[in-house]
């Protein structure tokens, strides 16, 4: 192999000047260690005659003028498979949870190619949360990708580890679903929220068939963009050699965005709307078309998107809005009314909401609550006004069948028991369907809303 040589002339910011002795030239994305230390990491992402530049994946501390570098040939390789399942482990695919070191013989590149159309494979097979906001409002699809839209602490990661708990471990069977991989890509949050969600998975029995790739908030931008494609790397390996069902988990993907904004401010780029890097859409597509099922397997994605500002058309909200199938947009208004998950019943959308999908049943149950819910809120501004007493004896019952459901979709969470002081519940769909279709019937008008609120199915509540 004809390896590159080179030495750094120029250190700016998270960008290295190397000048390559030699004919011999790196490839884009090629990494290029330093023989004297290991721990020096460098991707090349251009050149000229002379010289290439490259983003600093390791401390810029430990780089000098006329330091030594040799190329290594490929691009950046993170170990996969049952080795790293149980750990976390950063971009490099180094152990971060005092576990030990990891011994794989098999390692990827975060970068692939989109798979294919001939071997895209869509499953028309509606993925059971558990969560009955979720199943009965907003159902999601296997292989599919969902978001949790909003401003900080209206509970997305809660939220997202609550899916994590519930699908992966199945508590209607009361073991572990068979051939489901979870993978959790950690990109610029909160070293603490890390170390949370770690702790949670391992006491709920969910960390053993888990993968967490973490690069936090104090990593620099390269880094942190290409942590999302590590986990991304490791989600393939799961659907495509293992044959695996795959749930990938980001927390979060404006974090990604917002670290491809500083990259390209680094590399001197005209930005775009916003101040947005003109190359937005592509590094969004780039990831997001690599996660879909195929032959082989699914890859089901769960996505945090932060919204700034409580700001739904911020430029880099709405281009991963636009990669969605499912968009759960969680409301500050709603969740201080002590309602969660704080869902936005009206800006919420889902893909599956075809009778095809649903079944005539949970269709139908849908389209009346969603009628009902157009009236409610006209109702409400009234009830505001006047009170509630003012309505019409029809207008009453239908306004209280609503708050009713509203409140009934509320749900105690197996990651927050320890908050609340509630035992976590798991509610199948179709029980779900059919507590809601009770209500709708009017058999428990004369049972005050707030029996309704955070409780499992009406029957364990002993309510039906």
């Amino acid at each position: 192999m004809n390896q590159v040589q080179g030495i750094i002339t120029a250190v700016k910011g998270q960008i290295a000047v190397v000048e390559i002795e030699g004919d011999f030239f790196p490839e884009h994305a090629e990494i290029l260690i330093s023989p004297k230390d290991p721990q020096v990491v460098l991707e090349v992402f251009s050149q000229s005659q002379t010289h290439v530049s490259t983003q600093i994946l390791s401390s810029p501390d430990k780089l000098f003028r006329s330091m030594q570098v040799i190329g290594t040939g490929s691009d950046l390789k993170v170990p996969v498979g049952p080795p790293v399942l149980g750990r976390v482990i950063d971009l490099f695919g180094n152990p971060k949870d005092n576990a030990g070191p990891i011994v794989s013989d098999k390692k990827t590149s975060i970068y692939s190619k989109t798979p294919s159309l001939n071997i895209v494979k869509s499953s028309y097979q509606i993925l059971e949360t558990g969560i009955k906001a979720i199943d009965f409002l907003t159902p999601m699809q296997l292989g599919s990708k969902t978001g949790f839209i909003g401003g900080a602490g209206v509970g997305k990661t809660i939220l997202l580890t609550e899916l994590m708990h519930n699908i992966t471990l199945r508590q209607t069977q009361g073991k572990p679903a068979q051939n489901v991989y979870s993978v959790f890509a950690g990109v610029g949050e909160r070293i603490r929220e890390g170390q949370e969600l770690h702790q949670r998975l391992k006491e709920s029995g969910v960390l053993a068939k888990t993968v967490l790739v973490l690069g936090q908030m104090n990593e620099n931008a390269a880094v942190r963009m290409r942590v999302a494609l590590a986990g991304a790397a490791q989600a393939e390996y799961f659907r495509d050699v293992m044959k695996s069902n795959v749930l990938f988990f980001i927390d979060n993907m404006f974090r990604f965005v917002q670290a491809g904004a500083e990259v390209a401010t680094l590399l001197g780029t005209i930005p775009s709307e916003q101040a947005y890097q003109a190359t937005l859409q592509t590094e969004i597509s780039t990831l997001e078309d690599r996660l879909i099922p195929t032959e082989s397997g699914t890859i089901t994605s769960f996505q945090n998107v932060y919204v700034p500002a409580d700001e739904m058309t911020d430029a880099g909200v709405t281009a991963v809005m636009s990669f969605l199938d499912t968009a759960i947009v969680l409301s500050r208004s709603v969740a201080q009314k002590g309602i969660y998950p704080p869902i936005d019943l009206f800006q919420s959308s889902s893909s599956t909401l075809s009778k095809a999908f649903l079944g005539e049943l949970h269709f139908k149950t849908l389209t009346e609550f969603q009628k009902l819910l157009e009236n409610y809120n006209k109702l409400s501004h009234i009830v505001a006004i006047v009170g509630e007493e003012e309505l019409s004896a029809e207008n009453k019952i239908l306004y209280n069948r609503t708050k009713k459901i509203i409140n009934y979709l509320t749900q105690p969470f197996f990651m927050t028991e320890r908050q609340t002081g509630k035992k976590g519940v798991y509610v199948p769909k179709d029980t779900a369907v059919n507590d809601i279709v009770l209500i709708l019937s009017g058999k428990l008008d004369n049972i005050p809303a707030d029996k309704f609120m955070y409780i499992g199915s009406l029957k364990e509540a002993k309510i039906a």
